[in-house]
């Protein structure tokens, strides 16, 4: 197993459990625990763990949001069905505003068939995959790069994405929860979403079950900016009750929600 790829599932393992431990690991994946400490040292750099004696925590840091190569690579199977779903709504000459979520990037892989789709999107990552969609009109909002998240942001940013109207806005967030309501890490990035919300006639969120009750540093807003709620599997019931209330479809996989 390459490293990147053991990183990728360390960190599945840590953000599941909270924790881990280096002979675990060593024994795991049938390499040296001296390996296994370089890879904890590596995430503990990226914000991801916090080292300890003998293994590492999850770090409760919620400003930062993992870096997009770690965040595109993990859970890559709940943001496929999440994929799947979105890719039953979209049809062919449907506008678009995506934001910079790895997340929404898998979705927009799953409409690659459709013809004539127009996308404003502030990711980089998107315009370049798009390329050789002959019949989609990519717009890139430009504005000031933010390179841990591959995404334009600032006031260019926001008056590319104002000066058009969409029928999706398709976005991510960090976490769901009772006191945020839609929580993010970064402003900058939040105020991007916001204004694809705005700019739009329905905002679909993407976010997998992990996402409920999970914290985040910035409001990205209320539930009921949400029009639709795309998800792996059915939400408690107390969130499926709030979900209701505010006006919020909810859509899951099929086989989870039969």
């Amino acid at each position: 197993m390459l490293a990147a790829e053991r990183r990728r599932v360390i960190t599945e393992r840590i953000r599941a459990a909270g924790q881990v431990a280096v002979s675990a690991l060593s024994a795991e994946f049938q390499v040296s625990e001296e390996t296994i400490r370089r890879d904890l040292e590596w995430l503990e750099k990226e914000g991801i763990a916090t080292r300890r004696y003998g293994g590492a925590v999850l770090t409760g840091n919620d400003r930062v949001a993992p870096p997009y190569a770690i965040r595109k690579n993990t859970n890559t199977e709940l943001k496929l069905i999440l994929a799947r779903q979105l890719a039953r709504l979209v049809r062919d000459g449907d506008t678009l505003m995506v934001d910079e979520s790895s997340t929404a990037a898998y979705a927009i892989r799953a409409i690659r068939h459709l013809h004539n789709i127009t996308l404003v999107t502030n990711s980089l990552e998107l315009p370049i995959e798009m390329i050789g969609q002959e019949s989609w009109h990519i717009i890139s909002t430009g504005g000031s790069l933010k390179p841990e998240v591959l995404a334009h942001v600032g006031p260019h940013a926001l008056r590319t994405v104002s000066s058009y109207h969409a029928r999706y806005a398709i976005f991510s967030c960090r976490g769901i929860n009772s006191q945020l309501g839609l929580a993010d890490s970064d402003d900058a990035v939040v105020q991007i979403k916001r204004a694809m919300i705005r700019s739009s006639d329905c905002a679909i969120l993407l976010a997998d079950h992990r996402k409920f009750d999970r914290t985040g540093f910035v409001e990205l807003g209320t539930l009921d900016l949400v029009d639709k709620l795309i998800t792996d599997s059915p939400p408690a019931p107390q969130w499926q009750e709030r979900l209701t209330k505010c006006g919020v479809e909810l859509i899951c996989d099929q086989q989870q929600c039969k």
